[in-house]
């Protein structure tokens, strides 16, 4: 699929499933979709029923997760998640699908790894946390691979896998962000990747920012996506802070590109800082390839640390990425660390 069409389906997508005036045209699709949505219900309600039948694991996993297709900030949570647990003198691990990724084979992923074989998501957590990461579509063998490595974790930390049915999971926190749950409805007419209902029996959720609770639930906790500094992508100049690299773009033909879900998130966020890019969308999970890069008339070109890892190998001197960290609220580090050391064999 050609870049220009796949940014038409994806606009097409987001009006679908979060306009809420949708018109007349959109709500015939949703109706026409309703009996595929009905089909997601059964296939995640059965995947929720194998996966709750599974034994517990050991050692503990938690799982960090999206009932919402898309990003809602789960891989910064998860990486701020692990590194705050291993600083309360836990052992942890990762985990994620490597989606996108050549390889689908259970692999470990190094910080100095190629982004096409280890996967973006993956490649992006080993290089911001350090730890041990694995990879590969089937989670319940990635966690089996990382633990064979590393058989001394006392913790892994699974980015997404909520309606993995063959995953064993100790802990569940759904993640939400400002987008809610669009129109309710499940894939491919709505947002939903398993009814609602289902949230009310995870943990605990995460909201991003002042994301609304999307349900009544005992347990929320909030987090926030932080601008942390700009990068040169290809390392020919040391990092800037934010206000530095602000300084250094005035007067500049700035472009910011973005291959994530939410690429008005990352927008504003450049917006907020003082910046005017021109904004160009590259769709979830695309790339920014050689010949892209090339093509752009842009004296800096900016990106999300995500992007750049996938691009890091034909990166030139105009390309930046702005490093973001996750900031979770205190009581969720206290709850998990306590939640996980009790379900740890002594």
């Amino acid at each position: 699929m050609s870049p220009r069409l796949r940014g038409r389906v994806e606009s097409l997508v987001r009006r679908l499933w979060y306009a809420r005036d949708p018109g007349l045209a959109l709500r015939a699709l949703r109706a026409c979709l309703a009996p595929l949505s009905a089909v997601t219900a059964f296939v995640a309600r059965r995947n929720r029923n194998r996966a709750r039948a599974l034994a517990a694991p050991r050692p503990p996993l938690l799982v960090v997760g999206n009932l919402v297709a898309g990003g809602a900030g789960k891989t910064p949570l998860v990486a701020a998640i692990a590194t705050a647990l291993c600083a309360r003198g836990l052992r942890a691990g990762i985990v994620a699908s490597g989606y996108g990724a050549t390889r689908n084979d259970p692999r470990l992923v190094h910080a100095g790894d190629d982004a096409a074989s280890a996967g973006d998501e993956p490649l992006l957590l080993a290089r911001a946390t350090g730890l041990p990461v694995a990879a590969g579509r089937d989670r319940a063998a990635a966690v089996a691979r990382l633990l064979a490595a590393h058989p001394q974790l006392d913790l892994v930390v699974a980015d997404d896998g909520l309606q993995h049915a063959g995953l064993a999971r100790s802990v569940e926190l759904a993640v939400f962000d400002e987008r809610g749950i669009g129109n309710g409805r499940l894939l491919p007419a709505g947002p939903l990747r398993a009814p609602l209902a289902q949230a009310a029996t995870m943990d605990a959720l995460a909201l991003n920012g002042e994301a609304p609770a999307p349900i009544a639930h005992p347990r929320q906790f909030r987090f926030r996506i932080e601008p942390l500094r700009f990068v040169a992508v290809d390392g020919h100049a040391a990092p800037l802070e934010l206000k530095a690299f602000v300084r250094q773009a005035r007067g500049q033909r700035l472009v910011a590109v973005a291959g994530i879900a939410a690429p008005q998130r990352f927008f504003a966020t450049l917006r907020a800082l003082g910046l005017q890019p021109q904004c160009v969308e590259l769709g979830d999970h695309a790339t920014l390839g050689r010949a892209g890069l090339a093509a752009l008339a842009a004296s800096l070109v900016v990106m999300t640390a995500k992007d750049a890892v996938k691009c890091a190998a034909w990166a030139d001197s105009r390309c930046w990425a702005l490093e973001v960290q996750a900031v979770p609220d205190p009581a969720l580090i206290d709850w998990l660390t306590e939640t996980i050391r009790g379900r740890t064999p002594a």
